[in-house]
């Protein structure tokens, strides 16, 4: 835990962290009411009864998205049904899933699956979202990792184990009640976000498929669409040996970033004479990955891997709608159709395939001003994800000050 906290007056060194003297340190299994193995059972088209599982543990909650069902008896639709503040827990999935924990608001007829474990606390002892927050910190992600033994495909947490060594820091219980009170607050601020952008993101998918099909026409266009080959309206830049330039990434959700903006390992070669350049306008694309949309204006000018494939726009040609374009999922279909390849992880789509493809597309004032629709849209979007991205950051700097005591909260 935090360091921040040591030797200042009132605190004591405990195996989490320094933390204030009159607070508790408790294992999990402490605190536990009961735990108990999810059913297994395989999810069925003719089930009838909602089944939870590792998906549907998102930031700390449960969720109803995305259910699989199962054919079940009804007792053990009674046995395996969740309740309000339960603690479900992912034992075993890779090593950045597993231990994963949500907590049950609201709980609807559904039951987990077997890989969960449902944890039901001591009420008098431990407030249930208290430690779930606890259990979603960045240093108890860490410390669940390292609980964690490696299988044959996937890491796995023993229930006994995490009982016994998993410890928590406690406040009394209405210091924890009043914390849980507190970032619930970032919560529904957070949730009150993402309302937005999921319903801006839909109305931006059917503005695509309304614009880009023609089927609704902006004001003032009335000329018929035409059709070109792909080859007609762009060429292939194949420059190299660009040592002064800076090496790029082209990426299906950011576009054309640095590469050094990618949180991996660099793994690219360090002789980059045969790397290809890359100019503001052009559009690059990943030549074994176009079947899966993966393409991008670049804004920038830079080197990207000889694994890319760049490509010019000619003169006809409005390169921000060609952007969007090629990301409209029929679109991306015939990507695929004229990829080379038996399987998917050898499919590529090179040029002399790409430029083959036909499409139909309006004149280049048309095509502007659909741009400039579309990438309004998305302007409303970043706007939102940029203000979900600061409460997120201020509920992580809230739940270290106060799941640590480093700031003490009134009862």
């Amino acid at each position: 835990m935090s360091k921040r906290n040591e030797n200042r007056p009132g605190y004591k060194k405990t195996t989490v962290g320094w933390i204030p003297e009159e607070w508790d340190v408790q294992p999990l299994g402490s605190v536990t009411k009961k735990s108990q193995y999810g059913l297994s059972a395989s999810s069925s088209v003719a089930g009838r009864t909602p089944l939870l599982r590792m998906g549907n543990i998102e930031d700390g909650k449960v969720t109803y998205k995305n259910l699989a069902y199962v054919d079940i008896s009804d007792e053990e639709r009674t046995d395996y049904r969740v309740q309000e503040d339960d603690l479900l827990f992912n034992r075993t999935n890779s090593l950045d899933h597993v231990g994963k924990l949500g907590i049950v608001t609201n709980p609807k007829p559904a039951v987990f699956a077997s890989y969960l474990v449902r944890f039901q606390l001591k009420k008098t002892l431990a407030h249930p979202a208290f430690v779930a927050y606890f259990f979603n910190t960045h240093e108890s992600r860490n410390r669940l990792k390292r609980l964690a033994t490696p299988g044959v495909c996937q890491h796995n947490i023993n229930q006994s184990e995490l009982k016994k060594h998993f410890v928590i820091p406690l406040p009394s219980f209405p210091k924890q009640k009043k914390i849980a009170e507190i970032l619930s607050t970032w919560d529904e601020a957070i949730d009150q976000t993402r309302g937005p952008i999921d319903a801006k993101k839909r109305r931006k998918k059917a503005l695509m498929q309304q614009l880009l099909t023609g089927k609704k026409r902006l004001p003032g266009f009335r000329k018929s669409w035409e059709e070109y080959h792909l080859g007609d309206v762009f060429n292939e830049r194949r420059e190299i040996n660009g040592h002064h330039l800076p090496l790029l990434a082209i990426t299906g959700s950011r576009g054309v970033i640095p590469a050094s903006e990618i949180k991996r390992k660099d793994s690219s070669n360090p002789d980059k004479s045969r790397y290809k350049i890359i100019r503001r306008g052009d559009i690059g694309y990943n030549t074994m990955r176009m079947w899966q949309g993966v393409s991008a204006v670049s804004g920038l000018d830079g080197i990207v891997s000889p694994a890319y494939t760049i490509c010019v726009p000619k003169a006809d040609v409005d390169v921000q709608f060609m952007g969007y374009f090629f990301k409209f999922p029929p679109v991306v279909h015939l990507f695929w159709r004229y990829s080379q390849g038996l399987v998917s992880d050898t499919l590529n789509l090179k040029f002399n395939n790409f430029a083959q493809i036909k499409v139909t597309i309006p004149n280049p004032k048309e095509q502007c001003a659909i741009a400039k629709v579309l990438s309004s849209a998305d302007d409303e979007i970043a706007t939102l994800e940029k203000k979900l991205t600061a409460f997120e950051k201020q509920k992580r700097g809230l739940m270290q000050k106060l799941l640590t005591g480093e700031v003490q909260v009134k009862t």
